[in-house]
């Protein structure tokens, strides 16, 4: 009784087995049809990929991406002779095509029991890729319109990444112009990084970008994704040093400066900032904004002289910009409120009120710069308090008492 049905057991496993590979055949033997039904045959080569007898079969794997082919193929056709072709079918098509011909290779390559490749469908996957590629293009920008932007990332490097297949490694016929040298190739390189990008996937995103970023195409631009990506990242070294990069490598180019700039800044590192901020301004001598930023470093490294002159050159530049007017009467009236604070200690009344004229001084030089600021802006709360309190300690009771209005209706 065991014996019996130990005989069945393996005779229903060889006729499952021996079911998948005809399977096969019956797929591959339809698909020179004239017009096959692509749906069915699909759903018959998909359970032969899974299935353990034939999971590992290259031929099995090679007719699944051919079906696909196939019917990119027939839509393709239509497109050669002018008709509209079914763009959902054709390139979702192509890219499913891609994974089974890859595997199939794979499986192609392995030795067999006697330890010898006998490769049967190699060169054909290599013909079909080789036809295909400025395919992988359209299929790229055919999902990207669709905002499937995991697919169009997929068809774009995949165009870029055939060359580089190991079953093009040193075929000479291949004749592949090398990534660093083909501007078109890495122009496609580039819409796979703007793709990842937007799906988003920083790591690849990021990979992409740092491959491409000085092979001559579009690197200002280039250098600045990848700075994005890192500040998406939250990876603020490489942030850095990509920013640092871009500084040496495009001079002329203040996006990467002003990044710079601004972590050093929040880094505390003044004196570098300072370096960068000169830098910036040779650039771009006619924006106000990095004079005035230097003033403000200046300022907070207690370089009052050094301050006021820099903002003094932003202001020549911009005379109406109510900020600047309002940073330069801010550093004269706080400079005369310290000088104020330090009269405290002085004994002498001749030294005192020799003392005080220095302080009423800064505070009369800094009221046309307050009020400037605050009849081009009349929301300016810092110059409305300053002009207040200057007014006061000025005991200038007639312009106090208009101040002092001003302040209260705030």
């Amino acid at each position: 009784m065991k014996k019996t049905l130990f005989t069945a057991a393996c005779c229903l496993i060889c006729v499952s087995s021996f079911g998948q590979q005809k399977l096969v055949n019956t797929v591959k033997k339809e698909l020179k049809d004239s017009n096959p039904n692509f749906g069915e045959l699909r759903t018959q080569i998909q359970g032969t990929l899974t299935d353990p007898e034939t999971a590992n079969s290259a031929e099995a794997w090679f007719v699944a991406g051919d079906l696909e082919n196939k019917l990119f193929d027939k839509e393709r056709v239509k497109e050669m002779l002018g008709q509209k072709p079914d763009e959902a079918v054709m390139y979702t098509a192509l890219d499913a095509s891609t994974a089974p011909f890859l595997k199939a290779d794979e499986l192609d390559q392995l030795p067999d029991e006697k330890g010898k490749v006998k490769s049967k469908y190699r060169k054909d996957i290599k013909g079909i890729l080789k036809a295909n590629r400025p395919y992988y293009i359209n299929a790229g920008s055919y999902f990207y319109e669709k905002e499937n932007y995991v697919k169009a990332y997929e068809n774009f490097k995949f165009f870029g990444d055939i060359p580089s297949l190991a079953m093009f490694v040193g075929d000479k016929d291949a004749k592949f112009e090398p990534l660093a040298t083909d501007t078109n190739s890495v122009k496609v390189r580039y819409y796979a990084g703007v793709a990842a990008s937007l799906i988003p996937d920083r790591d690849k995103a990021i990979a992409i970008y740092d491959e491409i970023k000085d092979y001559g195409f579009n690197e200002v631009e280039i250098y600045k994704q990848l700075a994005s990506e890192y500040v998406q990242k939250k990876d603020s070294a490489n942030f850095e040093k990509t920013l640092q990069a871009g500084v040496d490598k495009f001079s002329q180019e203040s996006y990467f400066l002003l990044n710079l700039i601004n972590i050093k800044l929040n880094n505390e590192q003044t004196d570098e900032a300072i370096d960068y901020l000169n830098k910036a301004i040779e650039l771009d001598p006619t924006n106000a904004q990095l004079p005035d930023a230097l003033g403000v470093v200046y300022e907070k490294k207690n370089d009052i002289p050094q301050a006021i002159a820099s903002i003094e050159k932003a202001l020549a530049i911009a005379p109406d910009n109510a900020e600047i007017l309002s940073h330069l009467g801010r550093l004269y009236y706080n400079r005369g409120v310290e000088k104020r604070a330090a009269t405290a200690d002085i004994s002498d009344n001749k030294k005192y009120e020799e003392a005080m004229k220095d302080v009423k001084a800064d505070f009369k030089t800094a009221i046309p710069y307050f009020e400037k600021a605050y009849a081009l802006n009349n929301q300016d709360s810092d110059a409305i308090l300053a002009l207040h309190n200057i007014y006061y300690a000025l005991k200038d009771n007639a312009n106090y008492d208009k101040w002092d209005k001003i302040y209260s209706e705030q």
